[in-house]
């Protein structure tokens, strides 16, 4: 080792003025993102493909930054010593909640403003095809004491009150840990976890149901906020990876990380790469063998059109499976792959592509013709994608730049450092 871990966390400092100027640019290109979509709304004849899209970007951003937020209480709740030199990032990471809730107040005014635009059940007099208006559906009004302007906006509020909240007791402790290294912060955070797990599982649960799955009201699913879980931890991961490489070659973890350690994180990602393939299938095995209208109709949108030809969307879901499991599956078995750097990264920025394929496939079939067929992938809805992407992801990188240099690079008085410094399989 060339130099000690204290000089090493220390060094960062150094770098200060690199990581101020790659956070400007960074918030630069957010902004730039964020006009473009804004333009796509604005000159667009039909507004609802590019709100849609700009749906898809927050959504596909804010769930990443939701695993973030989940890994760090997973890792104090089994007090975990391998990712203790990793979760400092993460740390960084979360604080960009009050950001997002900045960037979903637009949503939240078009909710407001102009009630169905978004969520069609938030208009009762939209017209549903076949099925009449949303007042006089029966599912919807079975559904009515959850699915309401209301409740969707205290819910919304209360989502990222409790998001906020939980990071910044997570990141104060952390953080005033390295000042006076008192063990209390280690158990504060123990318990903020405690609390926090179930917080955190009831929240991206509600959110995903509220701002993805009722978009189409009428599906009956019990493992979407499962399913949504599972893309939130993939891609947080992936994420971390691509942090971990950035910071190697930069110089900052140099003498710190391990081979270990990224063959740690790259087993976490092979074990979430199976566990989203579990719930996915069952979820897809279970509808289609129980064959009930209100459920099967949602695959048959993003298969089929109304006159049963195979649409774009079915080879998108096809693109998923490859990319969401049989890709990462088969390389994530190589040990050589999970501890090769330049090899793990393209793995999972296969992995984060195909998130947001998937996050597309969830929210853009919302948006139907006159014959109540999907619109098709391939449309200029997603150039409004990926500004929206790089919009809320730019902030999101600002965010994370602009906590760096505020304290050590990792926990230095964190009680297991040792370990994680010495992290062995």
């Amino acid at each position: 080792m060339s130099s000690t871990p204290a000089a090493t966390a220390t060094a960062g400092h150094s770098a200060q003025t690199t990581t101020a100027a790659t956070a400007s640019k960074a918030l630069t290109v957010g902004i730039v993102g964020l006009v473009l979509t804004g333009l796509g709304i604005a000159i667009s004849p039909d507004k609802h493909g590019p709100v849609m899209s700009y749906l898809v970007g927050f959504t596909y951003c804010t769930a990443i930054v939701i695993g973030m937020l989940m890994l760090i209480l997973i890792h104090h709740i089994v007090d975990a010593s391998w990712s203790v030199v990793i979760r400092r990032q993460y740390e960084h990471f979360i604080s960009a909640f009050k950001w997002l809730f900045v960037l979903f107040l637009p949503l939240m005014i078009f909710a407001w403003v102009k009630p169905g635009f978004v969520w069609p059940w938030m208009d009762l007099n939209h017209e549903l095809h076949g099925h009449g208006t949303v007042g006089t559906d029966i599912l919807y009004q079975k559904k009515a004491g959850f699915l309401n302007l209301g409740m969707f906006t205290g819910m919304t509020l209360a989502f990222f009150a409790g998001w906020v909240w939980l990071s910044s007791r997570l990141r104060k402790a952390s953080f005033t840990q390295d000042s006076d290294g008192d063990v209390k912060w280690t158990f504060m955070n123990r318990k903020t976890a405690a609390f926090g797990l179930p917080i955190g599982a009831l929240t991206l649960t509600f959110a995903a149901i509220y701002w993805v799955k009722s978009l189409e009201y009428h599906w009956f699913s019990t493992m979407y906020g499962v399913w949504f879980f599972a893309n939130c931890i993939r891609g947080a991961l992936a994420v971390g990876v691509l942090i971990m490489v950035w910071l190697l070659g930069r110089g900052d973890y140099k003498g710190i990380l391990n081979t270990n350690h990224f063959y740690s994180i790259g087993l976490l990602s092979f074990a979430f790469t199976v566990f989203w393939a579990y719930v996915t299938f069952s979820q897809y095995f279970l509808i289609w063998n129980a064959n009930v209208p209100e459920e099967t109709f949602w695959y048959n949108l993003r298969e089929l059109d109304s006159h049963g030809h195979t649409t774009q969307w079915w080879w998108v879901g096809l693109v998923i499976l490859f990319g969401h499991f049989f890709l990462p599956f088969l390389t994530l078995l190589s040990y050589r792959f999970k501890v090769t750097p330049h090899i793990l990264r393209r793995i999972v920025s296969i992995i984060l592509v195909t998130i947001l394929i998937d996050m597309c496939y969830n929210i853009l079939p919302a948006l139907k013709d006159d014959h109540g067929d999907s619109l098709p992938f391939l449309s200029l809805n997603l150039v409004w994608v990926l500004t929206s992407v790089v919009g809320v992801g730019g902030v999101c990188v600002w965010s994370y730049l602009k906590s760096f240099p505020t304290t050590k690079l990792i926990p230095i008085r964190d009680p297991r450092i040792s370990e994680s410094l010495t992290h062995h399989e």
